[in-house]
């Protein structure tokens, strides 16, 4: 079994990561704060022009048909820019469902050249994230699925942490919706399980990047005439919060390469990965803040940008409560022990 990424995948991450690095900074977000708007076109356009909006759709429906070991990575380095595009939930959650339920759907098309995004409800989410924006919504209802033009379908804004991610409640009337499927549950669990997995990537890059201000900041800062970085109670801090993602981090990429499974084992590893991503998420942060003192927690310090979309991301696609039960369901009911590290339901039981 192959542990490393390769070459192409490391390509792939980099040139999002150099990407973003030049067009999504804390002050690009301010900018967009500023202007009240939900998008940046530029950025947008940016992203589309790489073909990243098709990356999870197979090519046999006009995607690139990447495996969630490929796009991993790019989720996380979303998650280290705060991006406020729904780049992650509309590539690998919404397109890969919509091509599910529907491959002939002239919104997949519109989708899949970047024209449109398409938002996802789901029973696990109380609200639709960026639904305002969206060309489409993929909305369940008594167990089928519908596609719902946003023009037919009333939005109500709902209050949200962070202010690029934008809530809506959606009402909308079947009869004026395209039925897709009668059974989605099959399809809303896959979604489900891919949800959880690239929020787990975000929040290891949301992590990441709060250690990273904070280290920053702890050089510059001085105090008592030293950098305060140089002082062990700062040092210590820092190092719980990395060494919190350091273990982190593998868990989510393990859960990526074994997600095609879908079965208790694999959903287990999403659900570890979600815990251990968020738990790493809120310590970084919060140890972010505490680095900088009380300015931390002024609107002036970009660590707030950060903390805010941890918060948001810690309860959505299944909050800490389910993925514990989803973990115990693994323990209590499938066999462990190191033969069953990588075990396959139809394999290895």
């Amino acid at each position: 079994m192959e542990f490393h990424f390769t070459e192409e995948q490391d390509m792939t991450a980099d040139v999002v990561r150099n990407l973003l690095a030049d067009l999504c900074t804390p002050a690009d977000l301010r900018r967009l704060m500023a202007s009240g708007a939900a998008r940046d076109d530029v950025r947008w356009q940016s992203i589309v022009e790489m073909g990243l909006a098709g990356a999870m759709v197979s090519e046999d429906h006009g995607g690139l048909g990447l495996s969630s070991a490929d796009f991993i990575r790019v989720a996380e380095v979303c998650g280290y820019a705060a991006l406020p595009e729904p780049l992650v939930e509309n590539t690998a959650v919404a397109l890969p469902l919509l091509a599910d339920a529907a491959p002939d759907a002239p919104a997949l098309s519109r989708a899949l050249d970047g024209e449109i995004t398409v938002a996802v409800g789901h029973p696990a989410n109380p609200f639709v994230a960026d639904a305002d924006t969206a060309g489409a919504i993929l909305m369940p209802r008594d167990g089928a699925l519908y596609l719902v033009d946003p023009a037919s379908a009333s939005l109500v804004e709902q209050p949200s942490i962070d202010p690029f991610r934008r809530l809506s409640g959606v009402d909308f009337a079947p009869e004026e919706a395209r039925l897709l499927t009668v059974q989605a549950q099959p399809l809303l669990d896959r979604a489900l399980d891919r949800g959880a997995l690239f929020v787990a990537a975000q929040l290891v890059g949301i992590a990441q990047a709060c250690v990273d201000m904070a280290v920053a900041y702890a050089k510059e800062r001085k105090q008592f005439g030293k950098p305060i970085g140089s002082y062990q109670a700062v040092k210590h801090q820092l190092a719980s919060a990395q060494v919190k993602i350091e273990f982190a981090r593998p868990v989510v990429y393990a859960a990526a390469a074994a997600l095609p499974q879908h079965d208790d084992f694999s959903r287990a590893r999403v659900s570890h990965a979600k815990l251990a991503a968020g738990a790493a998420a809120d310590l970084a942060a919060r140890t972010a803040i505490q680095v900088h003192g009380a300015m931390g927690y002024s609107w002036e310090v970009d660590v707030h940008f950060f903390l805010k979309r941890a918060i948001a991301l810690e309860n959505t696609w299944g909050t800490p409560a389910f993925h514990r039960a989803r973990v115990a369901h693994r323990v209590l009911t499938q066999p462990l022990g190191p033969e069953h590290t990588f075990a396959r339901e139809h394999s290895d039981v």
